[in-house]
Formats: structure tokens, C-alpha cells, sequence
């Protein structure tokens, strides 16, 4: 992310209560950006994925570890971009191991559909491991101009 930018930021406790504090956060400010309502809709997903992802499978439901999210607008003076990053503390995976969830084998299981989800949601998604630890997931959507 840029330098430039108006952020905020939360530090969440590892437990799916704080899902409805994000999705909260997450729909003022697309409504501050002026996302149109589908849009606020399937950023709000692709934000809540991204969270739950890092608590259940980064942090694995620990308490004692945190989720860190940051919302941004990018640049602070004339935003072109939303930008989401969502951090875990967990031990990192490698992101070219997802199993493809559109894969026949795939379909029917419960699980594995969020990352495709924010890559169809998101008009960028970057997944990397943090240097200390755990896993970044940056998610950034196009801004109308104006």
C-alpha cells in the first residue's frame, strides 16, 4: 500500500463476534466511497471472508492471537482505490496450494470458496506472507471517478 492514504485500522480478537463490528466498519465506508449497492455488497463479502479466513484457518480460533484489518483510500487526495488488508498471526500457507472450489471433487465440500470469492469480488487480490508471521490478504476495488 501507498503512503498517501486515509486508513483505519482495527485490531480484532480471533472470534467471529467481531464479524458484524467489521461488516459494520466495512459498509460505511463503501458508502463514504460511493460504491453502488451491489458492489458494497460483494466488497462487504469479500471483506468478511477475508476475516473469517484469518481467524478460523490463520489463527485457528486462538485468543491470544489477533486479526488486523485495514481499510484505506488510496491516494488521501483523490481516491482511486478502496484498499483492504486483512492479517492474521497464524503459521501461513502457501497460496498456490488452494484447491480450485469449481473443481468437480471440490463442489460439494463446505469449505474452500472464500478466496474465489474475493478474487470474483475484488478487482485485485494479493496473497502473502507477512515476514513476522501469518498470512496478508490485500484486496483493493476500483473507485468511480469523482
Amino acid at each position: 500500500m501507498t503512503a498517501e492514504r486515509h486508513t483505519l485500522s482495527l485490531v480484532l480478537n480471533s472470534h467471529v463476534d467481531a464479524l458484524d463490528y467489521v461488516q459494520v466498519v466495512c459498509d460505511q465506508l463503501c458508502a463514504a466511497a460511493r460504491l453502488n449497492e451491489d458492489e458494497l455488497h460483494w466488497v462487504g463479502v469479500a471483506v468478511r471472508e477475508s476475516v473469517i479466513n484469518a481467524m478460523r484457518h490463520g489463527n485457528r480460533f486462538d485468543p491470544a492471537k489477533h486479526v488486523h484489518v485495514q481499510f484505506a483510500f488510496v491516494p488521501a487526495d483523490a481516491p482511486t482505490h478502496f484498499e483492504v488488508s486483512v492479517q492474521d498471526e497464524g503459521e501461513g500457507f502457501d497460496p498456490e496450494e488452494i484447491a480450485d472450489p469449481l473443481s468437480p471433487e471440490n463442489l460439494l465440500k463446505s469449505s474452500g470458496r472464500g478466496i474465489f470469492f474475493m478474487r470474483n469480488f475484488m478487482d485485485d487480490v494479493e496473497l502473502r506472507r507477512r515476514p513476522e508471521g501469518g498470512m496478508e490478504v490485500l484486496m483493493r476495488k476500483r473507485l468511480a471517478a469523482g
